[in-house]
């Protein structure tokens, strides 16, 4: 099912490009839960990746007690943990992410659930003469949002926030439903993965998206039927920040952003500016992992690289001096990264990759590769790696400029195929 890897030398030598496709990672036996789809999120964690993990547990490895994923993004990992009664600690230095994340780990009282929104309701119905400014509105925001939705959005999250407890799990339900409808009623280009403007699109109407948004969530809810009693926390920061506490785990579960990928800031900026995150959703970059917006000093990073990395960087150099050094910083950002998963795990645990390899310029970045060595220069004692096809990328293995998948060969190409990389400590 693995392939072993003991020994620098093997990472050098062994070829993961050739290695087999194995089955049993590429699709789930049971239908993704709609837990997982209450909000729109880019490159999400496969559900089932982390119920095939814990499969294995009892005759591979040892079932864990305590699960962490680094990177939890939307929080599939701390879902599938909870509902598998398995305690959870997550980070993530999107806000938006982590919203998200906490909002699939509640549990909620449907009755509640029902007798809030109909409350909303009711005060936005009431606020219908609220004067709202909107030429003092976020410049940003006027960009993306005509006046009528605007004011529409802007009443219905008042409405929220008089009806709502804010700190109550009701209240990040409640904003995440407004999060996921507010790419619909903007003028974002639609299945756009890049921020891109449409000036032709019609916006959906702003309270009819709320409502089939809540109906839909709902039904998430009462599909999950969760009655685990297990413990899940989630913090909102860089995994790197010292001032963060990381509990010692048994099992370390996540999939790192790709070097090449967009910024997260960016797709979430709507969110980011609504829910009052920040008021420059630029600002949310600095400190994220894979961002091209970072002040350091090449040479001295390139040293610091392991033999993949400072390969791949110097190869990249003859070709874009600016993706290489954003290339660099990745590296290294992993490299500590692994680094400090080492020291969270406790004796005998295990930290699961997910990642796949890209193509820059006709330069193969070997994540996979990197990854691979990392852990072995970490102090873990053996590496067990496999490869999985991503569903969904059969037919269009490359991307145009807009971000959407194509078929035509001179666009950026893309890999069917991901990893799954296992580091035992």
């Amino acid at each position: 099912m693995f392939r072993r890897i003991t020994t620098l030398s093997e990472v050098y030598s062994i070829n993961l490009a050739e290695l087999e496709v194995n089955k049993y990672w590429n699709t789930s036996n049971e239908k993704e839960l709609k837990i997982h789809r209450i909000h729109a999120y880019p490159a999400k964690f496969p559900a089932f990746i982390t119920n095939k993990v814990l499969s294995l547990t009892g005759t591979y490895f040892k079932r864990p007690e305590l699960i962490a994923d680094i990177f939890c993004g939307c929080g599939t990992v701390a879902f599938e943990a909870k509902r598998n009664n398995i305690d959870f600690w997550g980070c993530d230095i999107n806000p938006v992410a982590t919203l998200i994340a906490r909002t699939k780990s509640n549990s909620y009282n449907i009755d509640k659930l029902t007798d809030y929104y109909e409350n909303i309701m009711i005060i936005y119905n009431k606020l219908g003469d609220y004067p709202v400014n909107y030429e003092q509105a976020n410049e940003r925001l006027k960009y993306w949002f005509a006046k009528n939705e605007y004011i529409n959005l802007f009443r219905l999250k008042m409405a929220i926030e008089q009806v709502v407890p804010i700190n109550s799990k009701y209240y990040l339900f409640f904003m995440c439903a407004f999060s996921n409808i507010l790419k619909k009623t903007s003028r974002w280009l639609t299945k756009s993965i890049k921020p891109q403007l449409d000036p032709y699109k019609k916006p959906a109407d702003v309270i009819q998206s709320f409502k089939e948004q809540f109906r839909f969530m709902v039904t998430a809810v009462i599909e999950t039927k969760i009655l685990a009693r297990s413990k899940t926390k989630i913090v909102t920061g860089n995994f790197l920040d010292s001032k963060i506490k990381k509990p010692k785990v048994d099992m370390i579960i996540t999939s790192p952003p790709y070097v090449t990928s967009y910024e997260y800031a960016d797709l979430h900026q709507l969110s980011s500016l609504w829910l009052g995150y920040t008021d420059d959703y630029r600002k949310l970059r600095e400190g994220s992992i894979g961002s091209l917006h970072h002040s350091f000093k090449l040479d001295k990073v390139i040293i610091s690289l392991n033999a993949t990395g400072q390969s791949i960087v110097n190869k990249l150099l003859e070709k874009d001096k600016s993706q290489a050094g954003a290339v660099a910083k990745y590296f290294w950002d992993i490299q500590l990264t692994i680094k400090e998963c080492e020291r969270m795990l406790h004796k005998d645990g295990l930290a699961i990759f997910v990642i796949g390899d890209t193509e820059y310029k006709g330069v193969r970045i070997e994540n996979s590769r990197h990854v691979s060595e990392a852990l072995l220069e970490s102090g873990f004692q053996e590496v067990l790696v496999t490869k999985r096809r991503i569903s969904g990328k059969i037919l269009t293995p490359y991307r145009d400029r807009l971000g959407r998948f194509s078929s035509v060969s001179t666009n950026k190409k893309i890999y069917h195929e991901e990893y799954v990389i296992i580091g035992r400590k």
